[in-house]
């Protein structure tokens, strides 16, 4: 069992590792001419089309409830989530944006004690979180000399985080009674039925993508299938087997995966304060993930 419960939580910082090496993508097709919503598009276009040959053919839940919950789920953990954080590093620094998402965890462990009474949260949950999070300050923040507030832009990024939360909350509800991949397949088709409205304001340019080299594919099929088809799949399976509050607290090690990335990718600097965020980062995640006495 606990063997089990091990290749869950390795399943859980897979996903995040990804997640947290999507930065690099995404910024070469925002490089490219190709806007938030549009590439949020392209990648749950995609990941819907390949999830349907492993998902189940049933089309609806068994009720209207659960359908809508689905929808939801769709909302908050796609069009959503993606247009508020991707509108908020246009507008704010990319170190508040980092920070404030990584809040996330704690607004998800508020989010399952207001929507489930019975539920029991760890007093090191608690204590691994401010640890984790004293580390991301340090990753984030190393460098830099002052925090710029941008209100519209750290709101967005709030409301992205909290988006998150809200998304983990409906997945709680649903994968004790619906397969993950059935459910992963719905959240990519109401996300892609939730962001065609902004496309009014701001339409998509097929032409650009037609017309984009290698590197741009390469980031598109990167972030359709690894970033949204398998992690998405993997992210609610990991929220069925080890919960949302041990899961939710890996995403502290985003930061840690970007930074990491961007040294080898962009060429970028890793600092002694950063590799010691690193480590409080890793050590509040594993204290937070403990078993509960």
């Amino acid at each position: 069992m606990e063997l089990k419960k091990g290749l869950y939580h390795f399943l859980a910082i897979l996903t995040v590792t990804i997640w947290g090496a999507t930065f690099v993508s995404t910024k070469i097709l925002i490089n490219n001419g190709l806007s938030p919503n549009e590439i949020f598009f392209y990648r749950f276009l995609i990941a819907y089309a390949g999830i349907w040959f492993v998902s189940p053919r049933r089309l609806f839940a068994d009720n209207w409830r659960d359908e809508l919950m689905m929808a939801c789920a769709g909302l908050f953990g796609g069009s959503l989530y993606f247009l508020t954080e991707n509108t908020a590093l246009g507008i704010t620094q990319a170190s508040n944006v980092s920070f404030l998402l990584c809040g996330t965890p704690i607004l998800t462990t508020v989010l399952i004690k207001l929507f489930f009474k019975g539920e029991k949260i760890g007093r090191m949950v608690y204590i691994g979180s401010s640890v984790a999070l004293a580390g991301v300050a340090m990753v984030v923040f190393d460098g830099a000399t002052t925090l710029r507030i941008s209100p519209l832009g750290d709101f967005l990024t709030l409301a992205a985080a909290l988006s998150w939360g809200f998304y983990n909350i409906f997945i709680r509800k649903l994968e004790s009674r619906y397969d993950t991949v059935l459910i992963s397949r719905k959240v990519f088709f109401y996300g892609l039925v939730t962001i065609l409205p902004t496309f009014i304001y701001n339409p998509p340019h097929p032409a650009v993508l037609l017309s984009s080299g290698t590197a741009v594919w390469f980031s598109l099929l990167f972030l359709a299938v690894m970033a949204s088809l398998v992690c998405f799949v993997l992210w609610n399976l990991v929220i069925k087997h080890i919960g949302v509050v041990k899961s939710s607290n890996y995403l502290y090690l985003n930061p840690v995966i970007t930074c990491i990335t961007s040294a080898i990718v962009l060429g970028e600097k890793i600092t002694p304060v950063a590799v010691t965020g690193a480590l409080c980062i890793m050590a509040g995640v594993w204290l937070s993930s403990r078993p509960r006495k």
